[in-house]
């Protein structure tokens, strides 16, 4: 199941003023959707061949505050700054119910000449699912994503500085019926919002922190659950926003509250995506000799590939001991203080990295997820014996970079990502590390003016 709009029926309902506006979007660096709205009916004279739309090429070097950042060598001031061009995904194609009268499609990013931008995020993903492919294999996957909610809204909180916000629940809601049934008004419409845009949802529950929500997706192909898990993310924030509500997806928003996970589950299978290849009834623990390289290959490339689960120097404020987020690069069964923890029997056997922080890039995360699964696999990487009892204390086992510096040391570093990535995406990738931390050295925080301005 990709959209749930075929191209002719969307002519039929922009001829019937069922639908009369098309959000023509892609992908950035941040995961976010960018993009024109497009009337219906320019649309369908315009945009359903090859012309698609245009945008300034900018956009695959901003940060999150649109700022044009140095360093890069797809675009830059020297180069002018020219257009790309975006050619709508028909497959993608769906209606936005929470939105009046408007569909959406996702496009690849070419270049004017026609050939493919390879740091796109989406298409950064499409290479790999490629190399996958042309090893045999198919990777399918499912998103976890937990936010917070206010009861404030998005004005609010910014008149506010984003402090002192009153959370939708004064208490942890984790499984909480009576406290949900609260949030349920706002809640609903997001779960049956998403199963009306083509994005299935299994169930919503409450979470650790206050306010904290999780609702979980279906799991799809990879490329498809990206797609999803993008649209969600943007579509929780819209129908927040028409309610009057705040929501975020900080990794971490205080350092009171638990953070906000984006709980990756994994598995392998054949390259029609029909069978699984990660249950052998005769191996040791019924995991698959392919599956133990790619858990494998996983755990090994943890440090080196860290920044694509956790972009921001926030997101290594959530990588807190016993506080639900990982620090050990270990695997264990139903063990929820390891990095990796296996789940599920049969068909439903996978794993669940629980490393990305709810602030990640999806197509960037799952590219790294098959990247270091092909390289596991590729070089028969055994994983550790699997750890029992409390990871957190672990002993003799690699941890999580502390923070963005070192993760970024590791990205750049890294010879698994330049080898998968190709050199050009690799070094967009690490300079948009470097200029995150770069921003960052830039602004003087609450806490240095709390802490040194009477002090020193």
């Amino acid at each position: 199941m990709a959209g749930n709009l075929e191209l002719k029926q969307l002519g039929t309902m922009v001829d019937g003023n069922e639908i009369d506006t098309v959000l023509v979007v892609f992908v950035d660096l941040q995961g976010r959707f960018m993009g024109k709205r497009v009337t219906g009916h320019f649309f369908m004279e315009e945009m359903t061949g090859d012309e698609g739309m245009h945008g300034c090429n900018y956009l695959l070097t901003v940060d999150v505050d649109m700022e044009p950042l140095p360093g890069y060598r797809y675009a830059n001031w020297d180069l002018g700054y020219g257009d790309f061009h975006c050619v709508p995904d028909m497959s993608t194609l769906r209606v936005i119910p929470w939105l009046e009268k408007t569909a959406l499609v996702i496009c690849d990013v070419f270049t004017e000449e026609g050939d493919v931008v390879d740091v796109s995020p989406r298409q950064i993903l499409k290479r790999q699912i490629e190399r996958a492919k042309d090893a045999g294999y198919a990777f399918m996957c499912g998103s976890e994503l937990e936010f917070f909610l206010f009861k404030d809204s998005f004005e609010e909180a910014g008149n506010k500085g984003y402090k002192n916000l009153v959370p939708h629940s004064a208490h942890i809601e984790d499984y909480h019926i009576l406290q949900t049934t609260r949030d349920e008004y706002l809640i609903r419409q997001i779960r049956n919002g998403m199963d009306g845009a083509a994005v299935p949802v299994e169930f919503s529950k409450g979470e650790f922190g206050r306010g904290q929500q999780e609702i979980n997706l279906r799991f799809a192909d990879v490329l498809e659950m990206a797609d999803r898990h993008t649209i969600y993310k943007n579509g929780v924030k819209e129908i927040a926003d028409l309610n009057g509500r705040a929501v975020t997806f900080m990794a971490k928003h205080s350092m009171e509250e638990a953070g906000s996970s984006f709980h990756l589950h994994a598995s392998i299978w054949d390259s029609e995506g029909k069978d699984t290849l990660m249950w052998d009834g005769d191996a040791p623990g019924n995991m698959s000799k392919t599956f133990r390289h790619f858990l494998g290959g996983w755990i090994a490339t943890g440090r080196e590939l860290a920044w694509m689960y956790a972009p921001y120097v926030n997101s290594y404020k959530r990588y807190q001991p016993e506080s639900w987020a990982p620090t050990a690069l270990a695997w264990g069964t139903d063990n929820r203080t390891c990095g990796y923890r296996l789940v599920g029997h049969g068909k439903s056997f996978r794993v669940e990295s629980r490393i990305p922080g709810a602030d990640a890039n999806p197509y960037l995360a799952f590219a790294a997820t098959i990247a270091a699964g092909l390289h596991g696999i590729q070089n028969e990487i055994e994983p550790p014996d699997p750890y029992e009892g409390n990871a957190y204390e672990a002993e003799d086992v690699a941890r999580v970079p502390w923070n963005i510096v070192e993760a970024m040391t590791e990205l750049e570093n890294s010879k698994v990502a330049p080898e998968a990535f190709g050199e050009e995406v690799h070094y967009h990738l690490v300079n948009t590390a470097k200029q995150e931390w770069a921003r960052s050295n830039q602004t003087i925080t609450d806490w240095e003016l709390q802490r040194n301005f009477e002090r020193i």
